[in-house]
Order: C-alpha cells, then structure tokens, then sequence
C-alpha cells in the first residue's frame, strides 16, 4: 500500500508515460483529519518541494517561466496603470495556485512512485471541472472584490485623480500619506488572508481526491484557523521566498515558483491525513 492509501503501482512505463494514478476513494466530510502542525514542518514541505523541482527540472522551467511572465504583467501594469496593481496581483494569487496544479501533479506522481510526465501535468483539471469551477467562481469573485476596494481607497485619498506611477511611490514614501498606507495595507492583508485561508489546501485536495469545492475550501480554512501560527510563518516563507525572487527582474521566480509550487502539495500532505482502508491513517510522505 503507498503512503497514500493507494495500491502500489506498477514500473512506470517509458515514454508518455500513459498509465494513469489510482482512483481514490471518494472524499466524504468525515474521511479526513486535519493535522495539528508543528514550527519546524513548513521547513519540512520546502525540503520535501526542492527535491521534486530538481528531479524534474524539465517540467519545472516550463512552469518558472509561466511564473517569471505573471511577474513581468505585474511589473507592466504598475508602470502603466498603478492603480490597478492590487486587482492584478489578487488575479495572480488566483492563477498561481491553478498554475501550480501541475506542479501538484507531478509531486503527487512521484509520491505513488510514477514517473513524472509534463503533458499528463497539463491536464490534471480536465476531470476535475466542477470542483474547480465552483472554488474558481468563488475566488474571482474575493478577486473582484479586492480589486474593486483597492479602487475606492485609491478615490478616497486621491480624489482629485489617479495619481501616476511615480506618484504611487512618492505617496507610499511620504510620511504624511500614512493613513493611506494603512489603509491600503489592511485592505489588501483582509482579502490576501480570506484567499489563501480558502486556497492554502483546497486545490491540492481537489486534485488529490476529486472532492468538491465547498468541502475543500471548508478543510482548508480548518487547517488555517486550527495552526493560524504555523500556517502564518508558512505565508511568511513563501512572501519571502517570493520577495527575494523578484530581485533582478524577477529571474528568481524561473526557480522559486516551481519550488514553492511542489513545496504547496507538500503542505497539504502534511496538514491533511486520510486514513487507510483498514481505518488506520497514512502515514504522510
């Protein structure tokens, strides 16, 4: 039996590697168990996400790349438009996760001992739709909104027009804007912390299980509020991570995004244990 809960599969085959992961049993509410995590495991699930990324550095460009464009968009619209930086950057919050579902894949083969396969990456949603369609609305709505209330804190502290990009940085350095500061912060910080309670762990546990939205969102959230620390520093590391990327013109995403992309199925896997057949829990990779 794999670590899992499912049957150990055969050699992998060559090639396109056509043999697909083992259906697993259907999620149902009761048929889980949120973990109480410890400081040390975040550390854990980056270890756990390096090892994967540079056993398949092939598919892990690919996906850096997608990553280092999403940041290149990013930097366009704050030249151009910044005030609607915060809108597009919910919107890569929102894709992030998605893109990485390769990402997830490709872990989640390497865990049940298959070989690792870029095109089978590339599909991994198609047979999870709905599931995905439902968190997806969800979050485009929180994005909708986010982008909207960045727009009325812009208007507020500047009625007199949208300042320019340079603007935007003079005013975030001008001690006398403080209150737009703080503002902006916090409106930013409530809806970052509403999507990645919601996002965290329900994309990885659709593809893991097929289970639907709500469900996955719900589990999600319970692991946030049950280890609020631990999944803090967990956002903190990957805020970092990412921060650091971005310097020289983010070239560091090439590599970051794919890490933290198979470190993010790490941290399901370790807050989220399903049990076996015989009732008792898999053991965690």
């Amino acid at each position: 039996m794999a670590p899992n809960g499912t049957s150990e599969p055969e050699s992998p085959e060559t090639g396109a590697d056509a043999e697909a992961l083992p259906d697993l049993p259907p999620a149902t509410a009761a048929s889980h168990q949120v973990v109480t995590l410890g400081w040390i495991d975040p550390l854990h699930w980056l270890s756990r996400g390096w090892r994967d990324t540079t056993a398949n550095m092939g598919i892990a460009s690919f996906y850096g790349m997608c990553f280092w464009v999403m940041a290149l968009t990013l930097a366009a619209v704050f030249r151009s438009r910044p005030e609607y930086v915060m809108s597009v950057a919910s919107g890569c919050l929102l894709l992030g996760p998605f893109l990485a579902m390769g990402l997830y894949d490709v872990s989640r083969r390497r865990e049940s001992g298959l070989q690792a396969d870029f095109v089978s990456s590339l599909t991994c949603w198609d047979r999870h739709l709905r599931s995905l369609g439902l968190l997806v609305l969800v979050l485009i709505v929180l994005e909708l909104l986010w982008g909207r209330a960045s727009l009325v804190v812009f208007a507020v502290f500047f009625n007199t027009g949208m300042p320019s990009t340079s603007g935007v940085v003079s005013a975030v350095f001008d001690p006398q804007n403080w209150e737009f500061v703080l503002v902006y912060t916090l409106v930013g910080s409530v809806f970052a912390a509403v999507v990645y309670a919601i996002a965290v762990v329900s994309i990885p546990m659709i593809l893991d299980r097929d289970t639907d939205a709500i469900s996955a969102a719900i589990t999600s959230v319970q692991v946030v509020s049950r280890n609020t620390g631990v999944m803090i520093l967990w956002g903190a590391l990957i805020s970092l991570i990412v921060a650091l990327a971005l310097l020289p013109w983010g070239l560091g995403l090439l590599l970051a995004g794919p890490w933290l992309g198979h470190s993010s199925w790490h941290a399901y896997r370790g807050s989220v244990v399903w049990p076996m057949p015989d009732g008792e829990n898999a053991d965690q990779t």
